[in-house]
């Protein structure tokens, strides 16, 4: 018998058994059709292997392509050199942005990976009362969207207060029609910091997957609740992976990137969690077993994550599998290096996204007809997405609030899509200690121009930048542009290529911390200041909210 390709002298692993074993692959029309020792096939392409070490491709099972603030053809270029082969992605940024025509024509583009798609369950993340948003996915287009059979799973679930106590909401209906008209499907949700009666609500719901900051503690509870762990890269730690190792929880989790944006993706992506975890002291075997199988088995993906019969033949050659080293990829039985890259190509409409006026001096004064105001301020975390409710005394002079005298920083969020322009404000503390600006369109989840500065003539300047590029990230320090990443596309994602886009954001990240900007992430931490899902204190173009509660707090008391 001939086939496509054979690959011997591997030491392959079997996922099964969880051990490297000396076989060949016989590979027919991009799947697996054998694996054994010494088969005897005859071959259109015969590779030596050398005694490499072959592992199955890497499979992403909670990620947003949009968060890298590009699209799938340029992303599956990129993650497939670090071997990436499938990934499952929540592209509820872009549905945000456009709606259900937005998610299709997103959908449309082509990749040189697999990607699956989640069904975007946060259009918007809370309800419009709270954040306006340019689509919303409610039920007739959750019943359109659940008949494409590349959606297969409920993207993450991030309403908790209409989860667990508004059986009316719109997310509650949601789940019920997917639980209807697709039983089977994987619930994805998105519950930080919750635990005890809290946490059996959320999952009681039939919500059985949980991506956010975990510590050991919370791994055993969500576990022994039924939960299916994601560890993204804030909940990477020596602890955590004890608590996997000790706990002999292999089966209940898996590794996701979640979030990776353009300069980091050009150095790694999932394989980079990977090598952390082999470096935390977890097995390379069980290691491998979570990148791959794992989330194959969670998303019903049973054509791939091992390498077996009929699987798809999506194979890593790794020099040394304990340093995580990668040789080469195949994806369909075709080397990387013989595949030819991607482009998107995007409707005009997407690239005219951003609607609002150009703002002056006077649009960010702050006015008052009293001697001082108790104003309730955002405290941003240095390490995290976390923010606090922290209250300061303001002085106002000659009608105008002294915020700068306090050392914070004035937000501004300003409604983009032309529905109602909306204006809202807030104070932020431990943000800039620079005289300049920070803006961006990329704003968690509903995507409204956001600026932050200390300085207001920064402020203006990156605001009209923002408007001419129809949307990105933008720096000032005193008066003057010194970062500018144009995301043309939605105002969120990028037309560059990776390498280009990579660059950009890296200026934005070093202008940040010029200004004095403090994460372990700047431009995640501040593009989630209007998060509404995420702990304590978050902004729209409809105010602040307590997130947890959904009451809007006032800027003064």
């Amino acid at each position: 018998m001939q086939v496509d390709t054979l690959i011997k002298n591997g030491q392959v692993f079997n996922t099964f058994s969880q051990k490297f074993e000396k076989k060949d692959i016989a590979i027919e029309s991009g799947k697996i059709l054998m694996v054994a020792k010494n088969l005897d096939f005859s071959a259109k392409k015969v590779i030596d292997a050398k005694d490499k070490y072959l592992i199955p491709g890497l499979i992403d099972s909670h990620m947003h392509i949009e968060s890298s603030m590009t699209d799938p053809a340029n992303f599956g270029n990129e993650a497939l050199k670090f071997g990436t082969t499938t990934v499952i992605a929540d592209a509820h940024e872009i549905s945000n942005v456009a709606g259900v025509k937005g998610l299709k024509d997103f959908m449309a583009q082509k990749s040189l990976i697999d990607v699956f798609y989640a069904l975007p369950s946060s259009v918007p993340s809370t309800k419009p009362d709270m954040e306006t948003t340019g689509g919303i996915i409610g039920l007739p287009e959750t019943k359109e969207m659940l008949q494409d059979p590349r959606i297969i799973c409920l993207g993450e679930a991030m309403n908790f207060k209409g989860i667990v106590s508004e059986p009316d909401s719109l997310i509650r209906k949601i789940i019920d029609l997917c639980k209807e008209m697709r039983p089977t499907m994987p619930l994805e949700g998105h519950c930080p910091q919750y635990s005890g009666l809290d946490l059996a609500k959320f999952a009681a719901s039939g919500i059985t997957s949980d991506h956010t900051y975990q510590t050991p503690d919370s791994i055993v509870e969500r576990i022994n609740n039924g939960m299916f762990i994601q560890f993204q890269k804030k909940s990477m730690s020596p602890e955590n992976m004890q608590t996997i190792i000790d706990n002999d929880f292999y089966e209940y989790a898996a590794f996701v990137t979640d979030d990776v944006m353009a300069d980091d993706l050009v150095n790694g992506h999932l394989n980079v969690i990977v090598k952390e975890a082999i470096d935390m002291g977890m097995p390379v075997e069980k290691a491998i077993y979570m990148a791959t199988y794992t989330p194959a088995r969670r998303m019903s993906l049973n054509d791939r994550g091992a390498i077996a019969p009929g699987r798809v033949a999506d194979l890593i050659f790794l020099n040394d599998p304990q340093k995580f080293e990668i040789d080469d990829v195949y994806k369909n039985g075709v080397s990387v290096n013989n595949l030819k890259p991607m482009q998107a190509q995007f409707p005009e409409y997407l690239k005219q996204s951003v609607h609002a006026k150009r703002i002056t001096k006077d649009d960010l004064l702050i006015k008052s007809n009293h001697e001082s105001e108790l104003a309730n301020v955002i405290e941003i975390n240095s390490k995290g997405t976390f923010t606090k409710k922290v209250q300061i005394r303001l002085q106002v002079k000659d009608g105008n609030v002294e915020w700068q005298a306090a050392g914070l920083s004035l937000l501004m969020i300003q409604e983009r899509y032309g529905k109602n322009g909306n204006v809202v404000f807030a104070f932020v503390k431990n943000a800039l200690n620079q005289k300049g600006a920070v803006g961006s369109t990329w704003a968690h989840d509903h995507h409204n121009l956001m600026v932050m500065g200390t300085d207001i003539d920064s402020m203006v300047k990156v605001q009209h930048q923002i408007l001419a590029d129809q949307g990105g990230y933008v720096i000032a320090k005193e008066g003057k542009i010194t970062a500018n990443a144009p995301l043309t596309i939605g105002g969120i994602i990028s037309e560059e290529p990776i390498e280009k886009l990579a660059l950009e954001l890296k200026a934005v990240r070093k202008g940040m911390q010029d200004l004095g900007y403090k994460n372990f992430n700047e431009i995640m931490s501040f593009s989630t200041i209007s998060l509404l899902v995420s702990p304590v204190l978050k902004i729209s173009d409809k105010g602040m909210f307590d997130v947890k509660t959904q009451i809007r707090v006032p800027l003064f008391e």
